[in-house]
């Protein structure tokens, strides 16, 4: 029997996976009903007599972070391991503070940190995202202005992402493919396939791993929603507001109209923004899926 040995899984299928091993890449199969993503830890046995690298997953590691999506209040894991979610923001498509609050929400909940990356600055007047960035910096989310098809300010996000494990997010037409291909120098396709149907999406989840930085693109980040996340978790994913709701008078405050609520204060007093404590409370209510 081979020595079996510790990889990552860097693309996932329906029911096989490709693991980076000590330089190489094993096709493998899995053993028994083992739970596994892109990015997860693994222990493999390499198969004798097998040619091409062929193994078998044994083990699945311990995952310092796991993403799900999730519908009808049910879960399922997208990919594991993750330091950073890139939250794409552009102007046309509009890109709503919702999705950005939402993002944020899931990201903490993870146990993933969050940022901004503000894109196709080179089609819009200086500034452009002035109003926005100013009420994310404030809440300490790090945010980048780019341009991913010209390059413009790369630099800056390239040099944060060193050492890092990111998935980026975004909704259709907000670069997410061009800003993946620019960092990889791998092109990367949209994972959006048009047919008469309306649109699909293939199975295959990747991770690249370029220039000291690991990137994992995968297509099930487009169904994500809070639907597995109850309403005191969802708070947690606005930090100003969860430190302002410690200090209501009545420990079950619904943060509207309740007297003595700490939050609705600071609301009127402008230490929270409207949309974010909007996008709280409709979160919360689970109207956003």
């Amino acid at each position: 029997m081979l020595k079996v040995q510790t990889g990552q899984i860097v693309e996932f299928y329906s029911n096989s996976c490709l693991v980076l091993a000590n330089g190489k890449n094993f096709k493998c199969k899995i053993q028994g009903r083992i739970n596994l993503v892109v990015g997860d830890f693994v222990e493999i046995e390499p198969l004798m007599g097998a040619d091409n690298f062929q193994a078998l997953v044994k083990k699945r590691l311990a995952r310092s972070s796991i993403l799900y999506k999730s519908r009808e209040n049910k879960k399922k894991p997208i990919a594991s391991n993750i330091s950073h979610i890139g939250i794409l923001v552009t102007k046309s498509p509009k890109t709503g503070l919702d999705f950005i609050d939402k993002w944020i929400a899931i990201s903490i909940n993870a146990s993933i940190k969050p940022f901004i990356v503000f894109n196709k600055i080179d089609s819009l007047e200086e500034n452009a995202f002035s109003k926005e960035k100013n009420i994310y910096e404030n809440i300490g989310i790090k945010a980048f202005e780019i341009s991913a098809k010209f390059s413009t300010h790369l630099n800056y996000l390239e040099e944060f992402l060193t050492k890092k494990t990111t998935i980026f997010v975004g909704n259709s037409g907000s670069g997410k493919s061009t800003l993946a291909s620019a960092i990889t120098g791998k092109e990367i396709l949209s994972r959006d396939l048009s047919n008469n149907q309306g649109v699909h999406t293939t199975s295959v989840s990747t991770l690249y791993s370029t220039n000291d930085m690991q990137l994992i693109d995968s297509p099930g980040v487009r169904d994500v929603s809070l639907d597995h996340l109850e309403p005191k978790k969802i708070i947690r994913g606005f930090a100003e507001i969860f430190n302002f709701s410690k200090k209501c008078e009545f420990p079950n405050c619904n943060h509207k109209n309740d007297q003595g609520c700490a939050v609705m204060e600071a609301l009127r007093n402008g230490e929270i923004e409207e949309s974010r404590y909007n996008n709280f409370i409709v979160l919360s209510q689970k109207k956003i899926k």
